[in-house]
């Protein structure tokens, strides 16, 4: 088989791996606000929120640097040594503009990740996660902890 078929299918993997992390940032806030409000105790999973949280924070650290994801980097790189075409600018601006034929200034999408990233940090405190000793603060039990989550 030919190298260039490898590094093609490696370059679209990268990119189901970007498409990923990008339904996961932008689900996962949805399924935390609407989990919520429907008391889902998954919702409240530590491990699951902090990824979350970091996931965000890196979006919008790398949005303010002007730095390119890694991600789209390295599909990049191997779409062209698989003989395609490379994509110029971010993931998120790019398939933007082919999708929705929206263009806009860098600043624009750091200041859309940044209030993206205001609402995920909001859900911290209205949706609260368990600690990772499995409990949560009940908010209406005063100072100290609330009840066992079980999950």
């Amino acid at each position: 088989m030919d190298d260039t078929l490898y590094y093609r299918m490696a370059a679209d993997g990268l990119l189901l791996l970007h498409v990923a992390f990008m339904l996961f940032v932008v689900v996962g806030l949805a399924l935390i606000i609407f989990g919520g409000f429907r008391h889902w105790e998954w919702v409240r999973n530590p491990w699951f929120r902090s990824a979350h949280l970091a996931a965000i924070a890196v979006v919008v650290a790398q949005a303010w640097l002007g730095r390119v994801c890694p991600l789209t980097v390295w599909e990049m790189a191997l779409r062209v040594r698989g003989g395609d075409a490379a994509y110029r600018g971010a993931f998120v601006a790019h398939w933007l503009e082919e999708l929705l034929y929206y263009e806009a200034p860098h600043w624009a999408f750091a200041l859309a990740y940044t209030l993206f990233a205001g609402l995920v940090v909001t859900t911290w405190w209205q949706v609260r996660p368990r600690t990772f000793s499995g409990r949560y603060r009940d908010p209406d039990s005063g100072p100290g902890y609330g009840k066992s989550a079980g999950l």
